[in-house]
């Protein structure tokens, strides 16, 4: 229930984003209307599409978003003829006879006022909008898609979606009232109507265009990244509710009150560093669930300071453990993670969680998250995303103190080594927003044509990219989850914002290294260049992993950042900042 209301309060919001700009011509061209006939019927189609698309979207089917990328294209063409009846009346009189014929039909031979028409065509507008509808993914929309990406379809998301697009949907009703009001107030002081009228075709046909050349989620989502994200922040910490995944909550409480029992620990494919626990066998040791994968940026932040948190206190009764829940299908391969949990010097106990049973069991949802059990079994608290560690060693060393551990040693969360990768971002200069490159969750993405989806294309990146925009260039096979470069001198580029740029990537099915070299606006990225490449912007891909490519050393800029691949092969995920 909570989650519904944060997703209802989270569409609401929407009405204040930019990103809900190429929208509401659609919905005030009705606004002079009767409500429950015109309005009404619009918004319903809308927030119903929008629910039933983003649904099979977020679960990754790809001929849902062929279905959608047609769709949006027939919902073009339907909004452009749209406006021109607003423009020409004897144009909408031609193209109201069908819909007029159609409500005669089903009301009965008696009836031929066209009112039952209307509202069919309000209905199909509604899902022509819902269709073209892409709201800028805030902390609480994405929230809803990566839990539904995790969890695959079920009712569940399909209720959150439809409570995200009830509120945003609700919002425009109440701006539509208003509206309306103002409307037929300018119509009778006035005589404007007319005027008023072709003037709404306009702002349709303006919408068309937006949306047709991709503004509606290039520079609007540029203009709103930050705009609602602090009241969405807001409205998640007042309801005890993570954010997106990989986003900083609140703490646990100075005296943490029982949240449930530890769940089992069964279903895990492989246990690392030890035998499979078990709560019987954990009984009387403070324990500390720690939610990761090893190619999420967000959890390599925090990684410094749960090992130092091991390390200070094993002896003193605390268990460590890494449940590390795959978000790409490469970070499922033993192989993979045991490398991974090798490089990065974890020594405490791994759960390889692949089917996310042991996320399930603890209704968890985000990365990284910590879980904080105590002696007898009980979860204490917890802490989702990166941040106040200071405060997650205070409930740990309270947890030990009450277990009866009296002499432990001085806290010291503040001195956790923190380098390369694994220093903490630079907040303050982050504009630019995780971002997949996959065709399933992939947005801002320029490349004239589009996506052809699971098969091979010869790609052109634009010559410009407005600040979150990016192409590709070469041949490329995209594929839901990633991009496959299937010919030598293939590109990626993207205009970004922040000290740190990070892109997760690995190399062929062959597995041979893949050559590539990085530009700054075109230039060696020289001292801001990442750990993973040299000063001249060279580098190879060796395994699948995230790879830190950019930090920026003195004042932090927008860049336009490519990376050209010098051999076929490389596959490439997603892109993260810091």
């Amino acid at each position: 229930m909570t989650l519904l209301i944060l997703a209802f309060l989270g569409g609401a919001l929407t009405i204040l984003s930019p990103c809900i700009l190429p929208v509401l011509p659609f919905v005030f061209a009705r606004a002079e209307r009767p409500f429950l006939k015109s309005t009404l019927p619009m918004l319903v189609g809308m927030a119903l599409t929008f629910a039933g698309v983003a649904t099979l979207a977020a679960v990754g089917g790809a001929w849902a978003v062929r279905v959608n990328q047609y769709g949006r294209v027939a919902a073009l063409i339907l909004l452009a003829a749209f406006a021109a009846t607003l423009l020409s009346r004897h144009l909408a009189d031609l193209l109201a006879r069908p819909f007029i014929r159609l409500g005669n039909r089903l009301s009965g031979p008696a009836t031929g006022n066209g009112s039952n028409s209307d509202s069919i065509n309000s209905l199909l507008l509604g899902v022509a909008t819902g269709l073209l509808w892409a709201p800028c993914a805030g902390p609480i929309l994405g929230l809803v898609l990566t839990g539904a990406a995790i969890s695959g379809p079920n009712t569940r998301t399909t209720f959150l979606l439809a409570a995200y697009a009830a509120g945003a949907a609700g919002a425009l009703a109440l701006a539509t009232l208003a509206g309306g009001r103002i409307f037929k107030t300018l119509k009778n002081s006035l005589g404007a109507g007319e005027w008023i009228r072709r003037g709404l075709g306009v702002a349709v046909l303006l919408g068309v265009v937006t949306i047709a050349f991709g503004w509606d989620t290039g520079l609007l989502t540029r203009l709103s990244y930050a705009n609602t994200g602090r009241l969405e922040q807001s409205l998640i910490n007042v309801f005890g509710t993570a954010s997106t995944p990989k986003a900083m909550t609140a703490v646990s409480a100075s005296t943490p009150r029982s949240e449930g029992d530890l769940p089992a620990l069964t279903g895990a494919s492989l246990w690392l560093n030890s035998v499979p626990l078990t709560p019987e066998a954990l009984r009387g040791k403070v324990v500390l669930v720690d939610f990761w994968t090893y190619s999420c940026i967000n959890c390599l932040r925090s990684l410094p300071y749960v090992k130092a948190w091991y390390e200070r206190y094993r002896d003193h009764g605390l268990v460590v453990i890494g449940v590390h829940a795959p978000e790409f299908a490469f970070e499922k391969s033993p192989d993979n993670v045991r490398r991974a949990v090798a490089d990065l010097g974890i020594t405490y106990p791994v759960a390889l969680d692949n089917d996310y049973a042991i996320w399930q069991a603890f209704h968890n949802q985000y990365w990284p998250a910590h879980y904080f059990v105590d002696a007898q079994g009980h979860i204490r608290g917890h802490h989702f995303g990166e941040g106040d560690y200071d405060g997650t060693e205070q409930t740990l060393r309270q947890l030990l103190i009450e277990a009866g551990n009296q002499n432990l040693p001085a806290a010291g969360a503040g001195a956790a080594t923190q380098s390369g990768i694994e220093a903490a971002a630079d907040e303050a200069h982050i504009q630019s927003p995780e971002t997949y490159l996959g065709y399933g969750r992939a947005v801002n993405f320029t490349s004239p044509g589009g996506f052809a989806l699971d098969q091979i294309k010869t790609y052109v990146t634009p010559s410009t990219l407005d600040l979150n925009q990016w192409g590709l260039a070469g041949s490329w096979f995209v594929r839901n989850e990633d991009g496959v470069l299937k010919a030598a001198s293939g590109a990626l580029s993207f205009r970004f914002y922040a000290r740190d740029l990070h892109l997760v990537m690995g190399p062929g099915a062959d597995g041979k290294p893949v050559r590539f070299r990085v530009t700054l606006d075109g230039a060696a990225p020289g001292a801001d260049h990442g750990v993973d490449i040299a000063a001249d912007g060279s580098g190879q891909v060796r395994e699948q992993r995230l790879y830190q490519l950019i930090r920026q050393s003195k004042d932090v800029k927008e860049h336009t950042f490519t990376i050209q691949f010098l051999d076929s092969g490389v596959q490439v995920y997603s892109f993260t900042f810091g």
